[in-house]
């Protein structure tokens, strides 16, 4: 491995791909999408047929509950298994793949494919490592996830993990230079999934990455971005699949438990295939996820806002300033001298301590009209919230530990990432 790699996190892999085979049937959109909609992952096997694909080794998470789920997964490991004994892959050694995806909205993302060091990597609140959660992670969510992992012989990604790079000089200079890149696939994604291509770093481009990456996480980069003086460096906040990625650490972790410490490193799992995305890049959108509460009296609920926070106001201010709906009309409050970075933050706190009294059910809503809609109702209440600037997302991991839950969204199902790639993990 590069050496330049070790201090960072990450590394270039042994990256599979499938050989000769109908790359738009291969690519399935990442397993917890759609999850309400049985009939997306029905097109999705038709489609297939029986041809590759990686539905053939993903459980979408519509069956992670199902009576007979470890069926789903033995049939899963089989697969793996008959995939590697015919040989449908070949191997990218010591690889880092660029994409360029293009989304439903015409614009193109773009990223890079490669593995993090799950030594580097801690969800827990306030955690110092290198690669950090940007919202809590729900552990119960993750022994199911477990079962689907363990015993399987290849890992396939859709983590997208996030770096912020407002000067643009890691993944930017690779845009400018694909036109001369080895290619590696060019095809289009099912089911409105958009275009996908991939190009493979030259030693110079993974040497000239690994150099802009260390240059951003020094203490100097810290202190300049975010005024925050002796902060241990955060390179790289899950921006997507944090429960997945939490999964393969409690995976590695077991794993360390029955293996002699001197071979930790030499295990597969101690890695995991990921996508790194910049920040800044332009096709990459933060939309605002609002909040509509049930089963409330409104107006009571209000007052004990303002009542919650000493100095709250009605209006607009200084501050963090929230808009609400209900039947009586609308409104803002403002509260002063915030605790917490975000806006979203001051509102979740106040809610999940007068729900928790007051009864009560909050649901997470997209887009300003559903949420003025459901939250003029009688018996409810909507609160609409600012987008989060692109700037306070690893300020905020960084002074408060994580994001409130639901604090932002990146993209339309249909964009999520689909799994294209593959890597041993046993």
């Amino acid at each position: 491995m590069n050496a330049k790699f070790e201090k960072l996190g990450m590394k270039p892999a042994d990256i599979l791909l499938p050989r000769d085979c109908d790359m738009s049937r291969w690519a399935v959109v990442a397993c917890d999408q759609f999850t309400s909609q049985p009939e997306y992952w029905d097109e999705v096997d038709r489609i297939a047929g029986d041809a590759p694909s990686t539905l053939r080794l993903i459980l979408p998470e519509s069956k992670l509950n199902d009576a007979d789920v470890e069926e789903h997964i033995a049939d899963i490991n089989r697969a793996m298994a008959d995939y590697l004994a015919r040989d449908i892959f070949k191997t990218y050694q010591d690889a880092i793949i660029y994409i360029e995806r293009s989304q439903s909205d015409g614009e193109i993302r773009h990223g890079l494919v490669a593995a993090v060091d799950l030594e580097q990597y801690d969800y827990t609140p306030g955690s110092g490592s290198l690669i950090r959660a940007t919202e809590g992670t729900v552990l119960e969510r993750i022994p199911p996830r477990v079962r689907v992992r363990k015993d399987a012989p290849i890992e396939l990604p859709h983590v997208m993990l996030l770096i912020d790079d407002p000067d643009k000089t890691c993944i930017e200079p690779i845009t400018a230079a694909a036109g001369s890149m080895e290619p590696v696939y060019d095809f289009e994604l099912m089911m409105k999934g958009g275009h996908l291509k991939g190009w493979l770093l030259s030693e110079d481009q993974q040497n000239a990455l690994a150099d802009a990456l260390t240059a951003l996480s020094t203490s100097e980069a810290m202190e300049h971005k975010y005024g925050l003086k002796g902060v241990a460096p955060l390179l790289f906040a899950v921006g997507d699949g944090n429960h997945s990625l939490a999964t393969a650490k409690t995976c590695y972790e077991n794993l360390k438990k029955v293996t002699p410490q001197d071979q930790w490193a030499d295990l597969p799992a101690r890695y995991a295939l990921v996508e790194i995305e910049n920040l800044h890049d332009d096709a990459l959108k933060f939309e605002a996820i609002h909040r509509v509460v049930f089963g409330v009296e409104p107006q009571a609920l209000l007052e004990a806002f303002k009542a919650y926070y000493p100095g709250a106001h009605e209006g607009e201010g200084q501050g963090h300033t929230v808009a609400y709906t209900w039947a009586g009309g609308k409104g803002y409050i403002t509260v002063p001298e915030p605790k917490v970075q975000l806006a979203v933050g001051t509102l979740q706190n106040f809610l999940d301590a007068y729900l928790k009294e007051h009864g009560g059910e909050v649901d997470y809503i997209h887009g300003d009209a559903i949420t003025d809609e459901l939250g003029s109702k009688p018996g409810n209440i909507g609160f609409k919230l600012p987008a989060m600037g692109k700037d306070q997302l690893f300020k905020t991991v960084i002074a408060d530990g994580v994001l409130p839950r639901k604090t932002f969204s990146m993209g339309h199902a249909e964009d999520k990432r689909y799994y294209v790639e593959g890597r041993k993990i046993r």
